[in-house]
């Protein structure tokens, strides 16, 4: 005796239809599947960033190593205190950015949005103290490269040292990747809290908002290596 299985109606195909997640694209079959290999995707990006900050941190090692004293008395210009501030600025906003996924998965759409702004401020003051520090050295012309012609009292003699140009070279290249990483994070961030403001995330989706967090924490991370790294060692 032969079963013979009914063709779906239109209606269960409509049911079913209507239990899919708007977020769910169509070829993963649930929503945790979905989250998983966009987590992977990201992971596979940062481990890009990560390996092309680490060759610039070999960079740095090799060039110390090679020339000790010139990193060491390039490194005393640097304004450590502005670059403390700046790091409790980053780890400040780690917190809020954290707390920005913390509130979402409580289904609590104001607090979530409150925190990616005050995560954009932060964000916003890093680069504008790094503005100043940046300044503070072109004015008495520390530039990278060739351009390094140093001016004025307490850097004059910076011009009679061989081998400094190179660590402002690497000062410049390593703080100025890390601020275009800034740059992108705050342009993210700002998307995030627009989309969360009208409504796209909620405790069932929030994949961008964590995925963003991800991002925000590896930025700040670079930055604790970098601080200790060009202004205290």
């Amino acid at each position: 005796m032969s079963t013979e299985t009914a063709p779906a109606t239109t209606e269960s195909v409509e049911t079913e239809h209507d239990h899919h997640p708007s977020h769910l694209q169509h070829h993963f079959v649930s929503s945790e599947q979905q989250f998983d290999s966009a987590k992977l995707g990201m992971w596979l990006f940062l481990i890009t960033e990560i390996l092309l900050f680490s060759a610039l941190f070999v960079a740095y090692a090799v060039y110390r190593n090679w020339n000790p004293v010139a990193f060491a008395e390039a490194s005393s210009t640097l304004d450590w205190v502005l670059g403390s501030v700046n790091t409790i600025v980053l780890l400040t906003s780690s917190l809020t950015v954290a707390l920005s996924i913390h509130f979402i998965q409580k289904n609590d759409r104001k607090k979530t949005v409150i925190s990616l702004l005050a995560t954009l401020a932060l964000a916003g003051g890093f680069l504008v103290i790094k503005y100043f520090e940046y300044m503070a050295k072109f004015e008495h012309g520390i530039y990278p490269g060739e351009a390094f012609a140093p001016t004025g009292s307490g850097y004059e003699y910076l011009a009679a040292i061989p081998y400094v140009p190179q660590f402002f070279s690497i000062y410049f290249v390593m703080t100025g990747i890390h601020g275009v990483h800034v740059v992108i994070g705050m342009g993210l961030i700002s998307w995030m809290a627009w989309r969360a403001h009208r409504g796209d995330f909620s405790d069932e989706w929030y994949t961008p908002v964590e995925l963003t967090g991800l991002y925000w924490h590896i930025v700040d991370i670079i930055w604790i290596f970098l601080f200790p790294l060009l202004y205290l060692v």
